[in-house]
């Protein structure tokens, strides 16, 4: 459905994509993750031909974006993260706007409108004001409008941010009852354990690069060489941090207040790493095995990336 071919995009001198390429199945529901400045924004944008890249192609559905933006943009249907201000507007009025732009007949707008807002469970909500919805609600309005036109392709930029945990939820069913359908369906989103329960792949993207992509299950493969290992600090876990940085088989994962999470590829390793600690004051009340996590894998894979972050994407 959806192919990158060495995507590039620079603004001025910085270069927020560099060279990814990228396959999107056909019927796929795929998760696009990277921490703020990755360049996923960028991206999204591009595909939607919202930008114009510096050099690469994008194909969707078979059809190359160059010399054909119209036909690509009639097979995508987009849900920006922002949903925007509408005064005194109707959801049905805000349907036949859209439906306007599409050229789609009122009569057939009446049709698609009724069937759409029964999808996303809004069919009480036809002669509301949409300033007068939930933001849960709007998001999925947003889902509805974006689907009059029948595109193959949906793209949603942070479907679930600032919603509550029940309209996390509602929207996720939406989802995989738009995925049942047989729609293809790129999410970029923040909330990893989301996606690892309604994804079957997705592509981690980190300094403007694709550093993992595919399946859930092979993604999370990509981390077992190493084992995770979680272990309980009563003492000085500055120390137990700072003296994991000196082993080479050893990553630090996560600290929290009383517990550090690490990777391992070395047992003899981990062993001396838990001697030297002890002698350092460090007091270990307990430790256990860490399964591979999304979250975990997110880590390892993107690092501080803080420092270097895109400011198109925020």
């Amino acid at each position: 459905m959806l192919y990158l071919t060495n995507l590039v995009k620079f603004y001025n001198d910085f270069q927020a994509v560099a060279g990814i390429n990228l396959h999107v199945p056909k019927g796929d529901l795929f998760g696009f993750v990277g921490p703020n400045g990755a360049g996923k924004t960028t991206t999204i944008r591009m595909i939607c031909g919202l930008l114009r890249p510096t050099s690469g192609n994008i194909w969707i559905d078979g059809i190359s974006q160059y010399g054909n933006m119209d036909l690509v943009k009639r097979r995508i249907g987009y849900v920006p993260d922002f949903f925007g201000v509408y005064d005194n507007l109707k959801v049905s009025e805000y349907m036949e706007f859209y439906a306007s732009l599409y050229g789609i007949s009122y009569r057939e707008c009446q049709s698609l409108t009724s069937g759409l807002l029964e999808l996303v469970n809004l069919s009480d909500k036809l002669n509301e004001n949409v300033d007068s919805l939930s933001r849960g609600m709007k998001q999925r309005l947003c889902v509805a409008r974006a689907l009059l036109h029948n595109p193959e392709l949906l793209i949603l930029d942070e479907p679930s941010s600032g919603l509550d945990p029940r309209a996390r939820v509602e929207m996720k069913e939406l989802l995989l009852n738009l995925k049942s359908m047989g729609k293809t369906i790129i999410i970029s989103s923040h909330i990893l354990s989301e996606l690892s329960e309604m994804c079957n792949s997705i592509g981690i993207m980190n300094h403007g690069r694709i550093v993992a992509a595919g399946t859930i299950e092979s993604i999370l493969n990509m981390g077992r060489q190493d084992f995770g290992i979680i272990i309980n600090i009563g003492r000085n876990i500055e120390t137990a941090a700072e003296k994991a940085k000196e082993f080479q088989e050893i990553r630090l994962a996560s600290v929290r207040e009383n517990q550090l999470v690490i990777n391992c590829s070395d047992e003899e390793a981990l062993n001396r790493y838990l001697v030297q600690i002890m002698t350092n004051d460090v007091l270990v009340t307990g430790f256990s095995k860490h399964e591979n996590s999304l979250e975990s894998l997110f880590m390892q894979l993107t690092g501080d990336n803080e420092e270097n972050a895109d400011k198109s994407d925020h």
